[in-house]
């Protein structure tokens, strides 16, 4: 059977009438079930909590046996292997644990760039003893990178889909997040201004410093998330959200610390400390990085099908992009002259930052902040370009353009992807975390760690 070429053309098929699949939002604007707004804050409440503490548990476990990989991947795969046993004998109840769990899923999903600003908002620390022409040099990484990996990925997966010709099927509607509301706008203002007047009270009313400063520029990154997100998509695709999220909270620890007489190095010291008996507001919202890669479980067992179906073409291609990836990154770090600790700090650079961060505390000396940027750069050069290099390598066919806009752009790159083109959205979705775990998986390996390493020097 012929392999389908013309993204647009189907697009009839592939979507379900009335659809918002393809928006790279997940839906609901309601409670879950239709319950009252009080029973449904508590459903939320109840179901992110849980997630919360599993993330919290496996993590105090996993470090007090001194194991090595990720455990929240390791969350992640129980979930989804407690799923699949569950609709595999008693499929209704499969389905009541993913509809109790759904409202925590949805708000990971809303705001989840919010939980990978921290290491981006202290960057101007992290960056301070970096010359000049290394800065440059990562640059050059990220693109070149960026370029390359797209065009394995794209290629990877029309050879493969050349080979097996499965024919495309409508996948799982993918739907609509709501909008913030006006309420979350006034409610974190009120947050914003009440705890600025702290302040003139006394740096340390709180306890600490960090403690004081904490509501206050909590307030600020989410007032920025919250503003960057409602930009037009035409502004977007230039001051992207994650951008506008830093700015303002950059801005707003030089007010904090003009005016408390600290400074804006202070400040930004105090909003991530990576002390947890003294946390800042930046360990506040990282603190939900695992549980974003717990809840990479649901939209994977949702499209369980998809997977099963296209298993061949996605699988392969993960495999070989990520590898190509990681050793192509550390390649061309060694030939350019870029120092081996930042080359072993951006190895990571097309793989979404809850994992991308976990990856790199594998490796000694790696610096976290200089690992988020690039994530971040290479999220929004995908964001900017792929769909015009993707149609200039001649990749139309929906499963290659989106494995390789998620694999080589993440997060960055499928939302711009799939805002035009809604049928390749379930690719993407399952080609962005899939890079993240196949990443996480091999370099959990001394002996890949070890040839990363060895050819970065």
């Amino acid at each position: 059977m012929a392999l389908p070429t013309d993204s647009a053309a189907l697009r009839h098929r592939l979507v379900p009438p009335n659809s918002t699949a393809g928006t790279g939002d997940a839906a609901a604007s309601t409670p879950s079930g239709g319950l009252p707004r009080v029973l449904g804050i508590a459903h939320l409440a109840v179901s992110l909590g849980i997630v919360l503490a599993t993330d919290k548990c496996l993590s105090q476990a996993f470090a007090a046996a001194s194991i090595k990989f990720p455990s929240a991947l390791f969350g992640m795969f129980c979930v989804i292997s407690v799923l699949v046993v569950l609709d595999a004998v008693a499929p209704a109840l499969a389905k009541g644990f993913m509809d109790f769990f759904e409202p925590a899923a949805l708000f990971i999903q809303k705001w989840l760039p919010l939980f990978y600003v921290p290491p981006i908002v202290v960057l101007p620390l992290a960056v301070r003893d970096i010359p000049a022409l290394s800065g440059l040099k990562i640059c050059l990484v990220a693109f070149a990178g960026w370029f390359a990996s797209l065009t394995v990925a794209g290629y990877t997966a029309l050879t493969v889909r050349k080979i097996v010709k499965t024919e495309l099927i409508a996948a799982e509607p993918m739907g609509r997040l709501s909008p913030f509301s006006t309420l979350q706008f006034w409610a974190w203002g009120a947050v914003f201004v009440a705890s600025f007047a702290t302040v003139f009270v006394s740096p340390t009313v709180l306890g600490t410093t960090a403690r004081t400063c904490l509501p206050f520029m909590l307030a600020s990154t989410v007032l920025g998330y919250m503003a960057g997100s409602g930009l037009p998509s035409g502004i977007k695709t230039v001051l992207h959200p994650i951008i506008c999220c830093a700015l303002s909270a950059n801005l707003s620890a030089v007010a904090y610390g003009y005016f408390s007489g600290s400074g804006m190095d202070a400040a930004l010291g105090d909003y991530l400390t990576k002390v947890p008996s003294n946390p800042g507001a930046g360990d506040v919202l990282m603190g939900f990085l695992g549980s974003v890669i717990l809840s990479f479980a649901f939209p994977m067992f949702k499209q369980r099908k998809l997977v099963k179906r296209h298993a061949a073409e996605i699988f392969t291609s993960i495999a070989v992009t990520s590898t190509f990836s990681l050793y192509s990154t550390a390649i061309l770090g060694r030939l350019i002259g870029l120092e081996p600790t930042l080359t072993i700090s951006i190895l990571p650079r097309c793989i979404t930052v809850a994992l991308a961060l976990s990856i790199v505390s594998f490796f000694e000396g790696a610096n976290t902040s200089v690992t988020a940027a690039v994530v971040v750069l290479t999220g929004l050069i995908g964001a900017n370009f792929v769909q015009a290099a993707m149609d200039k390598l001649g990749l139309n066919d929906p499963i290659a353009r989106g494995i390789g806009a998620a694999s080589s752009a993440h997060g960055l790159g499928t939302a711009a992807l799939s805002a035009k083109e809604p049928e390749a959205l379930p690719f993407c979705a399952i080609a962005y975390a899939l890079t993240g775990i196949f990443g996480s998986l091999i370099c959990s390996f001394a002996a890949v760690r070890q040839s990363l390493v060895f050819i970065a020097s």
